[in-house]
C-alpha cells in the first residue's frame, strides 16, 4: 500500500456503483481522505435522491470511514493561488474543485478523479480515473 489519497466526488460514486476498478484501486491505498466539499457534494447527493433515507445511511457509513480534511485560512491561501493561476491560464474550473484541488494541495496528496480539469492545476498529482 502506498499512502492516503484523496477521493473526488466523482470516484465515490463510482465506488458505491460497484465499478470493477475499485478493489485493485484500493488495494493501492492505506487511507481514503475527502475534502470537506466532497462530503457536503456526496451528502447533497444522497438527500436529493429518489431513495434519501436508504442513500444516506450509506453515504455517511462511507464518509465516516474515511479521513476527512477541513477547509483553513491555509486553505484559503491555495485557493486563490490555484484560482488566479487558471484565471491566467484561461482554464477555470468549477468553484467546489477549486476547494477541492486547495485542500489536495495543502496536505501533498494525490488525487482520484474523473474530471481531466484537475489537470490544469499546476503542482497536483492527479490520479486519473475515467469510464472507459
Amino acid at each position: 500500500m502506498s499512502g492516503k489519497i484523496c477521493l473526488d466526488t466523482n470516484i465515490v460514486i463510482r465506488i458505491f456503483r460497484n465499478d470493477p476498478l475499485v478493489p485493485s484501486f484500493f488495494a493501492r491505498y492505506s487511507r481514503c481522505i475527502l475534502p470537506v466539499p466532497v462530503v457536503a457534494e456526496l451528502l447533497f447527493a444522497a438527500k436529493n435522491s429518489a431513495r434519501s433515507v436508504e442513500n444516506l445511511v450509506i453515504y455517511n457509513q462511507f464518509i465516516d470511514s474515511c479521513t476527512i480534511l477541513g477547509i483553513t485560512r491555509k486553505t484559503a491561501d491555495y485557493y486563490s493561488a490555484i484560482r488566479l493561476q487558471l484565471k491566467c491560464n484561461g482554464k477555470p474550473i468549477p468553484e467546489n474543485d477549486l476547494w477541492i484541488a486547495a485542500v489536495t494541495l495543502e496536505h501533498d496528496l494525490p488525487l482520484a478523479t474523473a474530471d481531466s480539469h484537475f489537470g490544469y492545476v499546476e503542482g497536483l498529482h492527479v490520479y486519473s480515473w475515467r469510464c472507459e
